[in-house]
């Protein structure tokens, strides 16, 4: 498969749907998304935890499974993605996710669709790694799930390129269905090399991840793909350890890309994110967001764009 050729599509992460968005906004956005040809929803059990007073996630979940509830028809629209991994056992407190054990990722799974309402979902990602549990068990586990119906597609987020590929050949070996999927961090603008995030468990795309995916045909997602809106909002600058010569140059080339194509600059960003083949998550608490960021398809960026972009670096 040729990742700079293939079509790519928007992914609508709904992280924040019942929590920081209510459930009446969130109805709004997902309507948007869906009569603006979306189709792909990304959610995890642990959303939002950290935001939600009962310290536990599932809030994402249930509002989609209204939603879904309200609008009859409406899973024939869409596809479902969400993950399991880090929703606490105890409110409140980080350190007791549930993990990856075989058990942990059955009951996640269970629970996920119960709240969705739904009998399978169309991709479950394993949300991080944890290597307190042997991997084989975590494969077989999404295997069996996916041999169940219960999921079509698994899908490993923020893990090294290397555990990915040691995950699929021990699916082959045994003969179950082997992670087709990569979820990771990534936009336009990159941090300092070797500096790490602020955000715990967030883990950067890098160019041994889009190898590993081009020779295998995975399907690439970035998440934080607008940087949380920096890239348009002037309160909302971009974290310290973005801040070198390299991100001024790139900002330089993206406004004048912008103006010259009539686009936001958020556009250009998650056109050019799809033109590496790349489906870029994005985040939307207004139905406005929605609208931007599906017009983004329309933007055509040519192989001269990507060469200033690169320059810029």
């Amino acid at each position: 498969m040729d990742l700079h050729t293939t079509d790519r599509q928007m992914v609508l992460g709904t992280m924040d749907f019942g929590t920081r968005v209510p459930a009446d906004r969130a109805f709004a956005i997902l309507d948007s998304f869906v009569a603006g040809g979306g189709v792909w929803l990304d959610t995890a059990n642990c959303y939002s935890f950290w935001n939600d007073p009962q310290g536990v996630g599932g809030a994402s979940e249930r509002v989609i499974g209204a939603w879904l509830r309200e609008r009859p028809g409406a899973r024939d629209s869409v596809r479902i993605a969400t993950k399991v991994r880090h929703n606490p056992l105890v409110p409140h407190e980080r350190d007791s996710a549930e993990g990856l054990s075989a058990r942990a990722v059955r009951t996640g799974a269970e629970e996920s669709l119960r709240r969705l309402g739904v009998d399978h979902v169309d991709l479950l990602w394993a949300h991080a790694e944890d290597r307190d549990v042997p991997l084989e068990e975590t494969v077989l586990a999404f295997g069996e799930l996916a041999a169940k119906g219960a999921v079509a597609r698994v899908g490993a987020a923020n893990h090294p390129a290397w555990r990915v590929e040691r995950a699929r050949s021990l699916a082959r070996e045994r003969g179950v269905e082997p992670w087709t999927a990569l979820q990771l961090r990534h936009s336009l603008v990159q941090p300092r090399p070797l500096t790490p995030v602020a955000e715990g468990g967030h883990r950067m795309l890098t160019a041994e991840d889009l190898d590993l995916a081009r020779s295998e045909g995975l399907a690439v997602w970035s998440y934080t793909s607008l940087m949380w809106g920096s890239y348009v909002r002037p309160d909302q600058p971009l974290p310290d350890s973005y801040q070198h010569l390299g991100t001024s140059r790139v900002l330089q080339v993206l406004g004048e890309v912008a103006e010259e194509l009539e686009a936001t600059r958020n556009q250009v960003v998650l056109a050019l994110l799809m033109r590496q083949g790349i489906d870029p998550i994005v985040g939307a608490s207004r139905v406005e967001q929605v609208e931007e960021a599906l017009a983004a398809r329309r933007v055509r960026l040519d192989d001269g764009h990507l060469a200033r972009f690169a320059e810029a670096r």
